[in-house]
């Protein structure tokens, strides 16, 4: 568990309001899974192909690196949820663990 002094404002910003917030802050690292993701948003399918293969590319990587694209769905998710979920999907789609 990490902790994360001084006082959060709105957003969990320094300063940016709710001044009067002066508890720490706890975050619990959930993600089970290790690897590598990449979340794309707001591209075109085609978009998304050649940033996947350019990424790849310049990490000289094939399938050290999951990929997923936001979704109406996945937007509202916690982004722990979301990669461990990615990871997940990977692991059974590559065999990798």
């Amino acid at each position: 568990m990490y902790q994360l002094a001084g006082k959060l404002g709105r957003y969990g910003m320094p300063g940016a309001g709710l001044a009067h917030f002066t508890a720490p802050l706890y975050i619990r690292v959930m993600i089970k899974r290790k690897g590598k993701v990449v979340v794309l948003h707001g591209m075109t399918q085609e978009e998304a192909v050649a940033a996947m293969r350019a990424v790849k590319s310049t990490l000289a990587v094939k399938d050290e690196i999951a990929f997923a694209m936001s979704t109406e769905s996945n937007l509202g998710w916690k982004l722990e949820e979301l990669v461990e979920h990615v990871l997940e999907e990977h692991e059974m789609m590559t065999g990798q663990k």
